[in-house]
Order: structure tokens, then C-alpha cells, then sequence
């Protein structure tokens, strides 16, 4: 059965002052539900803010104030799959297709284009939203002008197989799936468990219930969480995985609730998360309990079966030429879940890479975590090319 989606703007007591939520008919299937700021002053430079999983378009409840009070018109959507945005496929045997990269960025395309922007300043992408963003920038740089990567490296479109004429084709790679379950601690990747039929009811419902899930979950992936102090792993091996704290390569035999569960703050580390209190996760937590998370799980089923793959590998070799930097939290493991894919992203990917920040106190939550720091970071790189308004 289909999640439940829709159900109206979320009400403006619920946001902080100078933002507003409304929806916008007719982007692609979509009923988008979009948070704004800097609204109030018609032709200002647009910055598109692309949220990740599990998070909604109100993650960026903390710096949108900011960059609207630098001069730019502020919109931040709930992406397919998410919150209020309604008109997406929720059943997990139904319209997967719906959810693949090129069509997430139609659905960008779309939101901007009917708030009649033929470009925008720059398109700001966090976790599973900074793939949207550098597709986004890749495929139209015509229209985002520029690129902020947060916690989630881009690597580059995937390769075709290239002088393979009279090769012997190579030995197939050995089964990671396989090799991790073999460990002496049996473990599992926590994007193929997220493709899964029971992830979806395992979170959704889970023994703790759903604010206490939503509760671990952030806090074992922020800066709170005293073993989130990351390296760069050697290769795409169980052993080197396997280094990976559990909320990325799981016990094998648990739930991701079950795994958040062991990581539980205590109720005085709740009660000193000031970058995430409780009355704030109670907005999140109302929206999935409404939701479910199968439509952001099927982003993650796209990329495991490797449906759409082919679709992606048509711009292979293609870099992404415009304006980008990327930033994250020092004490986030996302920047080196996949090995070799930050020097990728630094070295082959982009050709106009304006520096990589990683911010000191924040985890992967970076903008919830440290959103002074992340404004501080955004505005000269935004205001270098000359967009915002006084």
C-alpha cells in the first residue's frame, strides 16, 4: 500500500520567523511542498537547497534565514518520496523508475522554472541530495550556476568499459555481500538492507517507536557520538568496510532501529542537543510517521540494483565545469564511506572545484550541526560570482 503524502504546508508556527512553506502544483507528477526564504523581494538570485535521507526540506530550517538576509530567494523542497510532496509511488512494488537520478533532477528543473528562474545562483545538495545537485550541474549547467556538495562526495558519471577490443574480459569482483556476512562479526551494507522489502516497516514502526529511532539515528551520525572520528579507508574490502561505525556497515543479524538502539543518547545528551531539540525532532518524526520511508528507500534501490545505471553511464567522461566547493563535518564518516571517492571528486570529476571545508564540531548532519559555520562558508563562495543583492 502507498504511503500516505501531502496533506498541505506545514503550519508557520512550526518554522522560524521568515520562512514560509506552500505548495507548488504541477512539477513533474508532483504537488512539491517547498520552504522559502527571502521571498519578499521579487527578483533575487535563487539557491535551491536539495535535502537527503531521512530528512525533509525543513533540514535547512537553520541557515535559510541567513542566506536570505545575504540577498538571495531561498527554496528548499521536500523532494520526491518525502513529507508533504505528494503525488510520488510510496509502494514498494510500484513505479521505481520515478525515483532515478535523471528524473529527480526533472523535478528540480521543474520547481525552478515555475518560480520562473531560468538559472539559478547555485544548486546546494546534502547527503543523497548532493547527487541531485551535481546531476543537476552536470546535465544543465546552463541553469545551476554554480554547486555546494555537503557530507556526499561526487565521483564523476559511471565508466564505460573503454579498450576492450581482443581483452580477455577481467575475473568478476569478488561478492562484498558475501565477504562481509563471512566476517568473524557478520555485517551488512546499510544501502542494501535499505533495499530491502522489510526496511521500510523496520523503521517505520520500529520497538522503540519512531521518535526514539529518529532520535538515535541523528545522534549516532552527528558529532555527539564519541566514534565518529573518520579516516580514509584503503579499499572496497570487508575488512576495510567493516571499519565503518554501524549506522554504514550493520550487524548483520539487526534492524537499522536495532543497530541505532545499542547508540542511544542518554536523556542528558538529549536534553543538550541544542542543535536538534526535542520540539524540532518531533516535526520530523510527525512527517515520517505520516509517510513511512519508502520513497526515500527507493532512491537507495535505484543505485543497488543498478537499474538505471546504463542511463547514467551515457556521460561518462563528462566533468562538471561550473563553480563547486564541498563541504562537511569533520567527524563525518560520509566522506569516506566509499573509498577513493573524495579524491575523485577533487582530482577528475570537476574542473572548477573552488576548495573542500570540513567543518571542526559537526557530523553529518552539518548544517543542522554547525549552521553559522556552514553560512560562513557558503556566502564567499555564493557572493565570489557576483550574485547576491545588497
Amino acid at each position: 500500500m502507498s504511503a500516505v503524502a501531502g496533506g498541505g504546508p506545514l503550519p508557520a508556527g512550526v518554522l522560524p520567523a521568515g520562512i514560509r512553506a506552500r505548495m507548488v502544483p504541477g512539477i513533474n507528477g508532483l504537488d512539491m511542498h517547498v520552504l522559502e526564504a527571502g521571498f519578499e523581494t521579487p527578483g533575487r538570485p535563487c539557491l535551491l537547497l536539495l535535502h537527503g535521507f531521512p530528512e525533509l526540506a525543513y533540514s535547512w530550517r537553520k541557515v535559510m534565514p541567513a542566506l536570505a538576509g545575504a540577498g538571495y530567494h531561498v527554496i528548499a523542497p521536500d523532494q520526491r518520496g518525502y513529507g508533504r510532496t505528494a503525488g510520488w509511488d510510496g509502494d514498494y512494488d510500484g513505479d521505481l523508475a520515478s525515483f532515478r537520478l535523471l528524473n529527480l533532477v526533472r523535478d528540480a528543473l521543474g520547481l525552478v522554472a515555475a518560480f520562473g528562474y531560468r538559472e539559478v545562483a547555485a544548486v546546494v545538495g546534502h547527503d543523497f541530495g548532493a547527487s541531485v545537485a551535481a546531476w543537476c550541474a552536470l546535465l544543465r549547467p546552463d541553469v545551476f550556476r554554480a554547486m555546494v556538495l555537503m557530507s556526499a562526495p561526487f565521483a564523476g558519471p559511471p565508466a564505460l568499459p573503454f579498450a576492450t577490443l581482443d581483452v580477455p574480459p577481467a575475473a568478476p569482483a569478488p561478492d562484498i555481500h558475501a565477504a562481509l556476512a563471512a566476517l568473524e562479526r557478520p555485517r551488512k551494507h546499510y544501502q542494501w538492507y535499505y533495499s530491502t522489502r522489510e526496511a521500510n516497516a523496520d523503521m517505520w514502526r520500529p520497538p522503540q517507536g519512531l521518535h526514539a529511532f529518529l532520535r538515535g539515528y541523528y545522534h549516532h551520525k552527528s558529532a555527539d557520538w564519541p566514534g565518529n572520528r573518520p579516516f580514509p579507508l584503503a579499499g572496497w574490502t570487508a575488512a576495510e568496510l567493516a571499519k565503518l561505525p554501524t549506522y554504514y556497515v550493520m550487524d548483520r543479524r539487526r534492524t537499522m532501529p536495532e543497530n541505532v538502539a545499542a547508540e542511544m543518547p542518554t536523556a542528558a545528551q538529549i536534553a543538550a542537543c541544542t542543535w536538534l531539540p526535542e520540539r524540532e525532532l518531533a516535526v520530523c518524526a510527525a512527517e515520517y510517521a505520516r509517510t513511512g520511508f519508502q520513497g526515500g528507500l527507493n532512491w537507495y534501490r535505484n543505485r543497488t540494483t543498478g537499474r538505471h545505471a546504463q542511463d547514467l553511464a551515457l556521460f561518462a567522461g563528462r566533468t562538471i565545469d561550473v563553480p563547486a566547493i564541498f563541504v562537511a563535518g569533520a567527524q563525518d564518516w560520509g566522506i569516506h564511506q566509499v573509498p577513493g571517492a573524495m579524491e575523485r571528486m577533487q582530482h577528475h570529476a570537476f574542473t572548477r572545484m573552488a576548495g573542500c571545508h570540513l567543518i571542526p564540531g559537526a557530523g553529518h548532519w552539518v548544517q543542522q550541526e554547525r549552521p553559522e559555520a556552514v553560512v560562513a562558508v557558503l556566502l564567499p563562495f555564493l557572493c565570489a560570482g557576483g550574485n547576491a543583492q545588497e
